[in-house]
């Protein structure tokens, strides 16, 4: 049995766009093509597909993605995602746990201890990241990382959903701009750029070095894989736009 580029693309929630990316890198390739010039899939590239989109759901870049699916049998990386996915089943569960404590709370149960409003948040995780920022940029973020703890304390949840609200329309309206083809120099991209600068100084300001290290991060790990998540390129995009608007601005 064999499905078209369209088919596929509606049974995995992936653009069409994004699978001739896939082909065009190597990544994944139609099983043939047609007289039409349509792309059709038969199951070992489904399986294959699978198996990308699992990796990309851990934040890994498609180039890690290409040589993991090229040098790991496929019993190894279902076997090593299944582990991933029971691990953020039971953080899940405790966040599901602590928003409904949160919510008896309001509706007039208990108070909740300030130390169980967070539990389920991955601190660990957190400080792994801030070693990550120290071990490629130096000491000197040590600094950055000081002042946006320091400009975020006492900063209540609303605040919080706000910021991160703004973040999701930046990738949102990014993912917009790239799927219309709009150059990352452009005008309307720098705009956006701007107000992304903007944003980020609600918690440090950056300069036109760090904001470069910024755009290169955002090329890694979790950012990726939330700019890429509408559209595999946003990342690239993003970091383009970002290192011209140092270049131009900062």
């Amino acid at each position: 049995m064999a499905w078209s580029i369209a088919q596929v693309a509606r049974m995995s929630k992936v653009t069409s766009r994004t699978l001739r990316h896939y082909d065009s890198i190597g990544l994944l390739s139609p099983a043939w093509v047609g007289d039409n010039g349509y792309r059709y899939y038969e199951k070992e590239q489904v399986h294959r597909l699978q198996q990308i989109l699992l990796l990309r759901d851990l934040g890994l870049g498609l180039d890690v993605v290409a040589d993991m699916l090229n040098g790991t049998d496929q019993l190894t990386v279902l076997r090593n995602h299944h582990r991933w996915l029971q691990d953020e089943r039971r953080r899940l569960d405790r966040l599901a746990n602590t928003v409904a404590r949160t919510i008896e709370e309001l509706e007039g149960g208990d108070e909740v201890k300030m130390e169980e409003l967070f539990d389920g948040f991955d601190a660990a995780k957190q400080k792994e990241y801030e070693a990550q920022l120290v071990d490629r940029f130096g000491d000197g973020v040590k600094e950055h990382l000081a002042s946006s703890k320091k400009r975020w304390q006492g900063a209540t949840k609303a605040d919080a959903d706000r910021f991160l609200q703004e973040w999701q329309d930046i990738v949102t309206r990014a993912t917009e701009l790239f799927t219309a083809g709009v150059a990352a120099d452009a005008p309307e991209a720098q705009e956006l750029i701007d107000r992304h600068y903007r944003w980020i100084c609600l918690s440090w300001t950056p300069n036109r070095e760090s904001y470069s290290g910024l755009a290169d991060l955002y090329l890694e790990g979790e950012f990726r894989s939330q700019l890429d998540a509408q559209a595999d390129g946003v990342a690239e995009w993003s970091n383009a736009a970002m290192k011209h608007y140092a270049q131009t601005r900062l």
